[in-house]
């Protein structure tokens, strides 16, 4: 067992070159391996996706890509990649792949969240939590952890503004691996550097991500067989609530149109759509009052998404009424139930409150990544009290899908975003 445990901390011999060039017809890119300096030993990436496959990051040092008349991120503009020692207020040890992947991710999502302070806590390269408020980045991370308690165990946290010293002593009350902020204030510096395997990042250019939301970089897809497929990164074309499209459709001579979103809901689409970009598809998300109430991600089928997400959803509310009631996890909660009479009853109680509560659902707008090809899973929403749905449109039962919320009682709301949201 000690030697299963060992291989977490184990570095692995970077076999990789100091450069890397990459060449598209008359145009070179050159990149630069990225090493740091960490307990007297100057190592790159501790290893890849899995501890025993060698990996390397790299920085782009020289050139700027154009294809297609748009010129993409250059040269200059790195993020994660240009990480250096100052960067890291506290190493821990030399990080993994996943460590800045995850990092990587939530940057993806914060390019898009620049007007609020935002908090997102993310697991396996998908936001388990995310939220934005006025009130700052602690109360957001207040907000993003109570939407999955479970998940967040062991996560990543990255805020957009400067981490003050009530989000530095949340973060210590809870169990987290990474924390990135444009900017430390000391006190919270010193709270954080109490948790000596805490890897803390300061990364100066989240303070200036809205500048990279329209400018694509190029997204490389490796095959199994060693070949790539080259593609522009996403670009989000919904970046304020005008940008949404009216839900829409023609059928037969009959034209279908669906609810325009109130205010409210129309900000809540918005912070979820820009969370959206950081999801695996299929997905869907659930989100109310700027915090994502549930997440559904990797499913095969859309209405399997909304299934997952409502489960999802289910658990953690109960969850959360656990361990403010009783200061303990629902599972645990389970356990002693097996034995124990009255904690049964308490089981009991919080199944029923969270089944009387839809898991917390109700008054939660809907975002999904494609379009819905059938009304089932938008039926599935508006049993759980969503108020308002964005999807991409486009399917040839566009009609029938706005026909399932005008038929809702209250109206549920829809618009179009006018685009795909996948990320696989």
């Amino acid at each position: 067992m000690s030697d299963l445990k060992k291989m977490y901390t184990t570095l692995q011999d970077d076999p990789f070159p100091a450069d890397l060039k990459l060449t598209l017809g008359d145009q070179e890119l050159k990149f630069r391996k990225r090493t740091w300096e960490i307990d007297g030993q100057t190592k790159g990436l501790r290893y890849g996706e899995n501890p025993d496959q060698p990996a390397a990051l790299y920085e782009l040092a020289e050139g700027c890509l154009e294809v297609g008349g748009v010129t993409f991120i250059g040269a200059g503009q790195g993020l994660v990649s240009s990480l250096t020692e100052e960067h890291m207020l506290q190493a821990g040890k030399h990080p993994g792949k996943t460590n800045l992947t995850d990092v990587d991710n939530a940057l993806n999502i914060l390019q898009y969240l620049s007007a609020k302070p935002a908090a997102l806590i993310l697991k396996h390269n998908n936001p388990c939590g995310a939220a934005w408020t006025d009130e700052g980045v602690a109360e957001a991370l207040k907000r993003a952890f109570e939407a999955d308690r479970i998940a967040a165990f062991g996560g990543a946290v990255v805020v957009n503004r400067t981490l003050d010293l009530a989000t530095a002593q949340l973060i210590n009350s809870i169990y987290f691996e990474v924390v990135a902020a444009p900017a430390f204030d000391d006190d919270a510096l010193a709270e954080l550097k109490k948790k000596k395997n805490l890897r803390i990042l300061r990364i100066p250019g989240i303070a200036d991500l809205e500048t990279l939301s329209r400018t694509p970089f190029l997204d490389i897809k490796s095959l199994s067989d060693g070949g790539m497929v080259v593609q522009f990164s996403f670009r989000n074309a919904i970046l304020s609530v005008d940008d949404f499209i009216p839900a829409k459709a023609e059928k037969d001579g009959n034209v279908f149109i669906a609810r325009a979103p109130s205010k409210q809901e129309a900000e809540d689409l918005l912070f979820a759509w820009a969370v959206e970009a950081g999801v695996t598809s299929n997905s869907v998300l659930f989100v109310k009052n700027g915090v994502t109430t549930a997440i559904g991600t990797g499913e095969q089928d859309r209405v399997g998404c909304v299934l997952l997400a409502v489960t999802k959803a289910y658990i953690k509310y109960a969850d959360m009424l656990a361990s403010k009631e009783l200061n303990l996890s629902l599972f645990e909660l389970k356990l002693k139930a097996i034995k124990d009479p009255e904690m049964k009853a308490k089981l009991a109680d919080i199944e029923q409150r969270t089944a009387e509560a839809k898991g917390g659902l109700p008054g939660s707008v809907v975002v999904s990544d494609g379009f819905f090809p059938f009304r089932d899973g938008v039926d599935l929403c508006i049993d759980q009290g969503v108020t308002a749905i964005a999807q991409p449109g486009g399917s040839i039962r566009d009609h029938e899908v706005i026909t399932a919320v005008n038929e809702a009682s209250p109206q549920v709301a829809m618009v179009f975003t006018g685009q795909r949201s996948f990320k696989h």
